[in-house]
This record gives structure tokens, C-alpha cells and sequence, in this order.
């Protein structure tokens, strides 16, 4: 499937292309293994001298297919299926990071992947400086070693909502000879293409807008195919260097633009397995097949929502870049014309509280831990995600004590808005 078709088209269409007799929907290939006639075959596709599925932690037809659409959809070369967006975070980083290495990474980003960045993969030997996004080229460069490797941001916050300006950490990251990684979970491909404004590398958690229904927890990295590694060679040894793993295959001279996800599938998940089951998979494409529709009523109840809070004399901040008032509004108009995403962050006068018995006051809006599906959802961080940390820690951490993360669904916005006000007046 070529990438002149609009997003709407792709999303229903991109991925699975059957042919005479084969099934019109996407298959479930349930199965660990695949036959072959000849242990000649099998060791062509063990050399990686010849395409085709062995084994699922490696690759599977169901898994690849979905794949390939969320990279038609970016505007990708291609993309490689985890088992959930954490993975897909770690397995972006470490596929050009090793022990000893460094990267640069905003510091306004979902907070599970602070802790991936600045704990686990310490312990890794990989440190990673986490810079202000809204700071100076200037500044943000100065965090930038000479074993420094890719710079990391995402397009929107999770929970801050903070937009990235990503031409210019493209721009800063391109200056320092690194690909710029991009978590684009929140806007999804149907309200940004990150490749478009220069990044190299995107990441999703699939589980949140691309599922669509809170069914499966899975992840995505896809690989513009720009970055040029051969150019940077000694930063990325992995990459432009013999792999002993494989026989001394070099996986730039071998696959070209598709090195990267080669190497990321043949050397990471055949290592360490985050692979996403078949099922899941499948369950993923079905709602991929909506994504263009849900995404366009996720963001036309959040406005409307965002807006009635901004109104409210009970509400003490509202924050969704789709406000004129927002500190984002020109950089949102900029990178998402076409709407954000459904997740508002607010506070209400009164403080933590006040949030607290507001949100067991809603009875349409359930009170779980998930963003970004069908059903409206709310979560106070202070309370749930982030209880272990004092006042100040979570001011630090960008979260405030009074902040309530409300993920907009694709139900009737007046509903949602009438029980928002009635949990208020009570």
C-alpha cells in the first residue's frame, strides 16, 4: 500500500493486502512456528539471507501486518510490534545505546518512562540528562556528551500536556550527529506526523488511542528510514559495524534504511521477547480501522468539555492546548491543526480534597487507571499514580497535588458535561 492514500484510507485499508481466495480481514496466525521444505530454507531465514517467519518471538504474519499499517500511517519505512509501549521506549533507546552511553531526554514525559530513563536504565550503564523542553537550543545543547546518542521527547505530555516543539529539538539533534525519538501516543499519526517536522524514530503506546477500546496493552516503534547512520558510524557501532550474532552481517550494508528495525527484531526481541501475541494484534487492527473517526470526537468533546471547565467559577485551572489561553495554543496550531488529543488536565478551588471528592461524586466518568479509549475516564495522580510522593516532589515532577487527569471518550459530549456538573455540585 502506497503512502499517496489519505490517513483515512490507510487506516482501514494499510497492512494486510490478500490475494486470490486469501481472507478479506486480517488473519490470527496463532502459532509459535512455521514449516519449511528444506533445513536449507530455515538456515537462509536464521542468516537473515532470506525473508520470511520462523518463529513467532521473532516475527508473525498477524503482528507484521499491523506493523506495516501503523508505518504507512507515520510515513515510516518501517515499524516493529511490542508487547506494550514501555517496551517499545526501552527497545527504541537501547537498540543504539549500550553500557557507557548517553542520551538527552525532556523532562516532560510520562512519568513510567522517567523511571525506564533515569532508574532502570541506570542500572543498564546508560545515563540519560533530562532537559527543560521549553528551554533555548543553546541550553537544551549543553546537555549533550560526546558518547551522547538520540535526544527523546513526546509530541504531548502524558499527564502534563505539554506540546513539544519538535523542529527544534530535530534541529538540536541533528546538530549534535544523534536521531531525535518521538512518543507520539497522545496525538497518534491521524493529528501529527512527528517525520514531517524532522524526527527520526517514533514510539506508541498502542494501547491508549490505537486500540481504542482498553482490550490490549501493546507498543510500536516505527523508523522514518532518514536518519543516516553510515554518516555517524562511530557513534553507532550496532548499526555500522559487523553483528558476530550474525555471522558479521552488517545490518546498514545488508538492509539499508530498514537496519534499524532489523536490528531492533532480530537482535532485541529475538533476546529479549517483549513480543505482542497475534490475538492482541488483531484486536489492535480493529481499532485502527476507526482511529480517523474516534480521533475527531475525542477532540470535539474535549474542546467542548475544556471549554465549559475554563468557564466554571468552581474550577481554579484548566490546561488543554486547545484553549486560546493555553501557554501551547500557538505551538498546538502549529503541530495539531486538526485537534490534540482527549486528555485535559484541571484542578478545582479547594485543592486535593476538593478533586478527590469531586471525582467520587461522577457516576458516567469512571475513576481508572488508563488514558485515551471510548469511555471518558478520570484519575487524580496526587491520590493514585503518583501517592508516594510529597506536595513539593510532585511540583517538581510537573504533576500539582490539585490535578485531575480527565481523558475525554467518544460519547455524547453534553452527557459528559452534565455529569462533570453534577459531581461539581456536590
Amino acid at each position: 500500500m502506497t503512502k499517496e492514500f489519505k490517513p483515512e484510507t490507510l487506516c482501514v485499508q494499510a497492512g494486510w493486502q490478500p490475494k486470490k481466495g486469501e481472507p478479506r480481514v486480517l488473519p490470527i496466525y496463532q502459532s509459535t512456528t512455521f514449516k519449511y521444505e528444506t533445513s536449507e530454507q530455515m538456515a537462509r531465514l536464521f542468516d537473515l539471507e532470506d525473508s520470511g517467519y520462523f518463529y513467532t518471538r521473532l516475527q508473525n504474519p498477524t503482528n507484521d501486518a499491523v506493523a506495516a499499517k501503523i508505518a504507512a500511517l507515520e510515513g515510516g519505512v518501517a515499524a516493529m510490534l511490542t508487547s506494550s509501549g514501555q517496551a517499545a521506549n526501552f527497545y527504541a533507546i537501547f537498540n543504539i545505546c549500550q553500557a557507557g552511553d548517553h542520551f538527552v531526554c525532556s523532562s516532560a514525559i510520562y512519568g513510567g518512562t522517567f523511571n525506564l530513563f533515569g532508574v532502570t536504565m541506570k542500572k543498564l550503564g546508560i545515563e540519560v540528562t533530562f532537559v527543560n523542553p521549553d528551554a533555548s537550543e543553546e541550553e537544551i545543547s549543553k546537555a549533550f556528551r560526546s558518547n551522547t546518542k538520540c535526544l527523546f521527547g513526546e509530541t504531548i505530555s502524558n499527564p502534563s500536556l505539554e506540546v513539544l516543539d519538535i523542529e527544534k529539538f530535530a534541529k538540536i539533534a541533528h546538530s549534535h550527529g544523534v536521531p531525535l525519538i518521538i512518543d507520539n501516543t497522545f496525538p497518534t499519526p491521524i493529528n501529527c506526523r512527528p517525520f514531517e517536522w524532522g524526527a527520526d524514530i517514533v514510539v506508541h503506546s498502542t494501547t491508549k488511542y490505537m486500540d481504542g477500546h482498553a482490550t490490549c496493552v501493546g507498543g510500536c516503534i516505527v523508523d522514518s528510514g532518514n536518519f543516516d547512520w553510515d554518516q555517524f558510524a562511530d557513534k553507532f557501532p550496532g548499526l555500522c559495524t559487523p553483528d558476530e550474532s550474525y555471522h558479521g552481517l552488517t545490518y546498514t550494508k545488508s538492509f539499508g534504511k530498514g537496519a534499524y528495525i532489523t536490528k531492533a527484531t532480530a537482535q532485541l526481541m529475538r533476546d529479549l521477547g517483549s513480543i505482542p501475541s497475534p490475538q492482541n494484534s488483531f484486536l489492535l487492527n480493529l481499532g485502527l480501522e476507526t482511529l480517523h473517526l474516534r480521533m475527531r470526537q475525542h477532540c470535539s468533546n474535549a474542546q467542548k468539555v475544556a471549554e465549559y471547565l475554563e468557564s466554571n467559577d468552581k474550577v481554579a485551572w484548566v490546561n488543554y492546548c486547545g484553549l486560546p489561553s493555553n501557554k501551547y495554543y500557538t505551538l498546538a496550531q502549529k503541530y495539531l491543526p486538526n485537534g490534540s488529543c482527549g486528555v485535559i488536565s484541571f484542578g478545582l478551588k479547594g485543592g486535593r480534597e476538593t478533586s478527590i471528592q469531586f471525582m467520587d461524586a461522577l457516576e458516567l466518568v469512571a475513576i481508572v487507571t488508563h488514558v485515551a479509549d471510548a469511555r471518558t475516564c478520570v484519575l487524580h495522580p496526587a491520590s493514585h499514580t503518583h501517592r508516594q510522593l510529597t506536595d513539593e516532589q510532585l511540583i517538581e515532577a510537573g504533576v500539582r497535588p490539585d490535578l485531575i487527569r480527565l481523558s475525554v471518550g467518544i460519547e455524547n459530549a453534553d452527557d459528559i458535561i452534565a455529569d462533570i456538573e453534577q459531581a461539581l455540585n456536590k
